[in-house]
């Protein structure tokens, strides 16, 4: 009796699996993305997933001897912060980001540093030739002799091109474009992204190679492909900034050998993405004081930034007043908001109110709290506050102020660029020459103005 065809759908999206067609995806919502998968690929699948070792032991884990994880620089200060310290052999780094950031402009200028200290680099584009990317190498300063570009969208023509020659570093660009002859679908499918990864893991392992691959992202932001892209690879970072500016901040939001907490500040040049090396001026003005301008200092990993939170409050001519944030939390601003017309009685439902964080930098911590309070206060009642002043602490919804962490580096910071002053939570036993004033109650911060 002839066996039955077990049918197999895959979503072109995020991967998703199922036995019928879904015309919905479960997982990631989208329409009419499932296709039927024939035989041939059903196999190539169940040849992919095969990655126990069906003969090896477990081992009582005070038997295992530690791996000591050694690094070396990519003599890019910022990368090396985002990385955890330098890149690690045999690593597998995933960088996505919208079009235009500058990911293959930095990877470049970080393969041809690498290149210049006598590593062996191996540059795969499938998207440029390599003549496309020797002009962009004159402008970036990467022309060395063991930096070698390959242009090359077939997945066994690049394993072929890593067996002749002893490379430490590999960037492919991107993972999008490359295929397998062993599939059918068409590159950047689920299917082909998957095996590619593999693949490239694979060799990365074996070989002690540092591979980076650059992915596409989609129009909700995240990586483009199957979800266990992410998963496979050893870290992932996001390059994020808009081509109209010149700041662009690489997080890591994925790392086996580091931390996610930092970030890294790069400018855009004539001579390609460079660290940015005085980022206090990129973030806030140090002109002359203007109503609805408050400073703030926060932490991104483990260094402190001053930011300026601007506000703009006026009367509104419509039954519902706007509120408007950039940078800010939009929920955060409408809690404080209420909480202001509780505490202070200040008439803001009359009022539209407009919060901006200038740098393009969006801010991921409470601490700033009490800096868009100020900046709201200083606009509605039309009174500068002095640059050489900073707001840090955190509010919460009974009205008080409480204190945030990493205080001391905060302050340090701030006294650094020449600040005199600093409206914090509570008192502070740290010898710096800034002054500090404890304010623990939202009512309080009237009396400042």
């Amino acid at each position: 009796m002839a066996k039955k065809k077990i049918s197999l759908f895959e979503c072109q999206h995020c991967g998703e699996q199922a036995t019928k067609w879904l015309g919905k995806c479960p997982s990631c919502g989208s329409w009419d993305s499932f296709i039927e998968l024939n035989q041939e690929q059903q196999e190539v699948l169940k040849h992919s997933s095969k990655i126990i070792n069906t003969t090896s032991k477990a081992v009582p884990i005070t038997q295992i001897l530690q791996d000591n994880v050694t690094r070396f620089s990519s003599f890019n200060d910022e990368f090396d912060l985002v990385l955890g310290g330098g890149i690690v052999p045999g690593s597998l780094t995933l960088i996505g980001g919208s079009p235009g950031v500058g990911k293959s402009t930095l990877l470049l200028k970080v393969a041809g540093s690498i290149a210049k200290s006598g590593k062996n680099v191996l540059y795969v584009s499938g998207e440029e030739s390599a003549g496309q990317i020797k002009l962009r190498a004159n402008r970036l300063d990467a022309n060395h002799d063991s930096l070698y570009l390959l242009s090359e969208i077939k997945l066994e023509e690049i394993q072929d091109e890593l067996l002749r020659k002893d490379y430490e570093v590999v960037i492919i660009d991107s993972i999008q474009t490359i295929y397998s002859s062993n599939l059918s679908s068409a590159p950047g499918s689920v299917s082909q992204v998957r095996e590619i990864t593999f693949e490239l893991m694979r060799k990365a392992k074996e070989s002690d190679i540092a591979m980076f691959i650059i992915g596409h992202i989609t129009k909700d932001g995240s990586i483009a492909g199957p979800r266990v892209l992410e998963h496979m690879v050893d870290t992932v970072l996001y390059f994020e900034g808009e081509a109209s500016r010149e700041l662009r901040m690489l997080r890591g939001f994925k790392n086996r050998f580091g931390s996610t907490s930092e970030i890294g500040i790069f400018e855009m040049t004539a001579e390609g993405l460079i660290s940015a090396k005085d980022i206090a001026s990129k973030f806030f003005d140090k002109s002359k004081a203007q109503a609805g301008s408050a400073l703030t200092v926060v932490m991104e990993g483990s260094r402190a930034i001053i930011l300026e939170v601007q506000a703009l409050v006026t009367e509104s001519t419509y039954p519902n007043p706007k509120r408007s944030a950039t940078g800010f939390d939009a929920n955060r601003l409408t809690m404080l908001l209420a909480l202001l017309e509780k505490k202070i009685d200040l008439p803001l439902n009359n009022y539209d109110v407009f919060i901006n964080i200038s740098g393009g930098i969006k801010i991921k911590e409470s601490s700033a709290d009490l800096a868009v309070i100020a900046a709201i206060i200083s606009s509605y009642r039309d009174r500068p506050i002095s640059k050489e002043s900073a707001f840090i602490g955190e509010v919460s919804l009974t009205g008080e102020i409480k204190d945030v962490y990493s205080i001391d580096l905060r302050l340090k910071e701030a006294q650094a660029q020449g600040m005199k002053k600093a409206v914090i939570a509570q008192k502070t036993n740290l010898k710096l020459d800034i002054k500090t004033y404890a304010v623990d109650e939202v009512s309080k911060m009237i009396e400042l103005f």
